[in-house]
């Protein structure tokens, strides 16, 4: 039951089963209680949302309007389904501003609009921001109170610390690469929300965005002590011109009133993509999981270790060279040799980087696979599939005119907006998949962590952000299907945003320093919160050592799919695989190994036959 109070000195409450929601008379804060009555934040209401030249201090608020929106019940008595609480600004920068509260039984969401003419968002600090409005309290940049007892950033990074105390910053994002403050490229992104703890429960605070307006690179918790506000970083590419709403900031808490205290924080987390789903925000999932080609869970051999090994300089008759320079049919050929004599027949095959000529035109390099298509075709004889590995926004190869540049012109990363690059990305799906051509049968995308990012970027059309992404792998996603329908798409992005262009989520790199097991169950855990349809590529890469391998190999089946990425050593210590490792990896992948589906057909073999 939610219903509207006023406080002893006669200020507003929302009171609902989980939570009280008390507006401040004498100051712009609202305070958030739990079920139990006690305080988990202030949350300063008026937010600063800056452009890009310019900072937005609030000057004035308006009184606090209420509105009671009510439904009906099965029994026909009417029952509130939505408090909103709602409260006008003025603005140094913009022409008007509106904070809004919409408190539900479960959930509350935190909206904010703005006014303006041709402006340009920066960022927009959710519960932080600049305030000269009320002299008792002066002026300056203001944050929100809390009590919180930790934080839970869902987004794996190099350090593997996912828990931070309530008083550090936290950040996910869709970018990164193995540099100071940016080793986080593993999922780009997870969710766009945090798990919080509270006094008594776990609770997410998230990005409840519309579709399309998921236009930001990255969310970030800016902790500190007793303190906190959230930023969403625009960059100068999303245009205010009139009213805009920002995406709103969701509360979410208990499945409903009265049901048992979250006292996990994976579960707060799937509480709040659940709550995306239950509103619409979400794509429906390409395909239902009942009904995935078996193949798609058949074991996975991915050269890329192997490759690792040969560049190590430790393999016999193998100077020390570039991993990608490995990437050649007769090692490939080579290593499926290796497994078949130690009866391993793996049932998807990846090649790795790079077997193309270009990264942006993804076209086979002939010297290194002098017949691509052959080699597809034999895989397919042998009960086998073939997916091409794709690096992700590399320009390498691709007109100027089509990529995305710097203020200096420097090509930056291809761009789907530009509909020249989209042929020619179309054209290149169309050469790799069809039966008439290269014949694969899917892609394992890489480097998606390369998105461009910052302001100052020159792209051809209006988008940004996860929005950029979702045109990207859309593009890719749509055209192979087209081609092939049973066409597999891994990615390492899971986003429930983008769950309708991809069928596979990898897990990505190892950290050798970890401890892999607790690291690749985190990343498990989140990928099936956010894509539950996805199937998961467990990985298998790099390895320091052997017994490190050994200790992981097992975990593989319990994860998602069976992944190994050597044939004969490992490439960390370039220790050798012995007997037992041959007969574990026979035995994991007996025990999983579905029967294999029909040989596949494009759509020129289709109308062939």
């Amino acid at each position: 039951m939610m219903q509207v109070l006023t406080n002893e000195s006669g200020g507003i409450v929302v009171s609902a089963a989980l939570y009280d929601l008390v507006v401040a008379e004498d100051r712009p804060f609202v305070s958030l209680y739990d079920a139990d009555g006690q305080l988990l934040c202030e949350l300063f209401v008026p937010s600063s949302i800056h452009p890009l030249h310019d900072r937005d201090d609030t000057v004035a608020l308006d009184p606090w309007q209420v509105t009671t929106m009510t439904g009906h019940p099965g029994s026909g008595q009417a029952a509130v389904q939505e408090i909103v609480l709602s409260v006008g600004a003025q603005s140094s920068t913009w022409q008007e501003k509106e904070y809004r509260f919409r408190c539900r039984p479960h959930r509350i969401l935190y909206e904010v609009a703005v006014r303006g003419e041709a402006m340009r968002l920066a960022e927009a600090n959710y519960f932080g921001g600049y305030y000269s409005a009320n002299l008792r309290w002066g002026s300056g940049f203001f944050r929100s109170g809390q009590t919180f007892r930790q934080v839970f950033n869902p987004e794996p990074n190099i350090a593997e610390q996912n828990f931070a105390p309530a008083n550090e910053s936290q950040s996910i994002d869709l970018m990164g690469v193995p540099l100071p403050s940016r080793g986080d490229w593993f999922y780009t992104p997870p969710p766009f929300a945090f798990a919080v703890e509270g006094p008594a429960s776990w609770f997410a605070v998230g990005v409840a965005a519309q579709p399309g307006a998921n236009r930001f690179t990255a969310m970030h918790y800016r902790g500190r002590r007793d303190s906190f506000y959230l930023t969403l970083d625009y960059e100068g590419h999303t245009e205010v011109d009139g009213r805009y709403e920002l995406p709103a900031i969701s509360f979410d808490f208990a499945p409903a009133p009265g049901e048992p205290a979250v006292d996990d924080p994976y579960e707060a987390l799937a509480l709040h993509v659940a709550a995306l789903r239950a509103d619409g925000l979400l794509p429906a999932a390409n395909i239902p999981a009942q009904s995935t080609p078996r193949w798609w869970s058949t074991p996975i051999f991915c050269g890329w270790g192997a490759q690792c090994h040969l560049a190590s300089g430790r393999a016999t008759g193998f100077a020390k060279g570039h991993a990608p320079d490995f990437a050649r049919q007769e090692h490939y050929e080579t290593f499926l040799a290796t497994l078949e004599a130690e009866q391993l027949s793996p049932g998807i095959i990846v090649l790795d980087d790079k077997w193309q000529a270009t990264y942006g035109r993804n076209e086979v390099d002939e010297e290194k696979w002098p017949d691509l298509p052959g080699f597809i075709r034999n895989q397919h004889e042998a009960g086998r599939r073939v997916l091409l590995w794709l690096k992700a926004w590399d320009p390498e190869g691709v007109p100027a005119e089509e990529t995305i540049t710097n203020a200096a012109g420097l090509p930056i990363a291809v761009d789907p907006t530009n509909p020249a690059f989209e042929r020619r990305l179309r054209h290149s799906v169309r050469r790799m998949l069809s039966g008439s051509e290269y014949g694969a049968d899917g892609f394992k995308i890489d480097f998606a962590a390369r998105l461009p990012r910052g302001p100052g970027i020159h792209i051809y059309g209006d988008n940004w952000g996860l929005e950029l992404m979702k045109t990207y792998l859309g593009i890719i996603f749509d055209e192979a299907k087209r081609t092939k329908p049973d066409a597999l798409i891994m990615t390492h992005t899971p986003h429930p945003y983008l769950a309708g262009v991809l069928d596979m989520i990898r897990l990505n790199d190892m950290n050798m320093g970890a401890d892999i097991p607790q690291a690749m169950r985190h990343r498990a855990r989140i990928a099936r919160i956010a894509c539950p349809e996805a199937i998961i590529d467990t990985d298998n890469w790099p390895i320091a050592n052997i017994a490190t391998w050994r200790t992981y190999l097992p975990l593989q089946a319990e994860l998602g799919v069976p992944s190994l990425y050597y044939a004969s050593h490992v490439d960390g210590s370039g220790e050798p695989l012995e007997a037992s490792d041959y007969e574990m990896l026979r035995r994991i992948w007996s025990e999983l190994n579905p029967s294999p589906d029909p040989e596949p057909k494009g759509i020129e073999q289709e109308a062939e036959s």
